[in-house]
This record gives structure tokens, sequence and C-alpha cells, in this order.
């Protein structure tokens, strides 16, 4: 039997992590949490995860910074990374995907449309 795919999910507000790893957990996923980029740069060396879901405006370390820093691992830089932010500047946008980031959704999100997202760049790692 397949295990699940791993995804981290990298978000300071509760009630948004929540929905988040009840739904993501819903579809079959291994989801883990972080509340700020600390416990984040913790969980990444520790698991192999497919899929990172991380907000922008995070304690402690940005999400930004944190995207950058998987893009740039060798270990990491396969990671698919979803940037999620309720500032949806162009400037914020583009920043992300020039830190490699896979996509950039804003806040408030479809929650359905998010899950679409999500099973489509892991379908994209499979392939």
């Amino acid at each position: 039997m397949e295990s699940p795919c791993k995804i981290l999910v990298i978000e300071d507000e509760e009630l948004i992590r929540k929905v988040l790893e009840f739904r993501l957990k819903k579809e079959g996923y291994e989801v883990y949490l972080a509340k700020d980029g600390g416990e984040a740069l913790e969980l990444i060396p520790q698991h192999r995860f497919e899929l990172i879901l991380v907000d922008v405006m995070l304690p402690y370390v940005g999400g930004l910074e944190i995207t950058h820093k998987i893009k740039s691992d060798p270990l990491t830089k396969d990671t698919s990374v979803i940037v999620l932010s309720a500032n949806g500047l162009e400037n914020v946008i583009l920043e992300a995907f020039a830190l490699g980031a896979d996509d950039f959704i804003a806040k408030p999100f479809n929650l359905p449309e998010l899950i679409v997202r999500i099973k489509k760049h892991i379908k994209q790692k499979t392939v």
C-alpha cells in the first residue's frame, strides 16, 4: 500500500490551520502543521514533504524567506510550494514566484479550488 502524501501547512491563524488540516486529511493526505516560521524550519528537514502551503505573513520567519530556503536547498528544492497571502499585491506575487513558489493563492481562498490545485501539483510530481 502506498503511503499518503505528506503536506506541511504553515499558517499562523489557527482557524485556517484547522480547516486546512481537516479538509486535507479528508482527502487522504498526511498533514503536518506549523504555526510560525520557526516551527516550519524545524519540521522541514525531519520529513520529506510532497507539498508545503505557506502563508506570507508569519511570526519569526516569513513565508517568502521559507520559500527561498526550501527552493535553494538541494534536498528540498523539488518540494512543491504554494504561497498563501492576504496581500495579493503584484510585487508580493512576483517575489514569491521569483523565489521559487510553484503557485500563489490570495486569501480569502476558495477551499475547493485550493484542493484542486494541491492535487494538480502532487499529480505533476508523480508523472
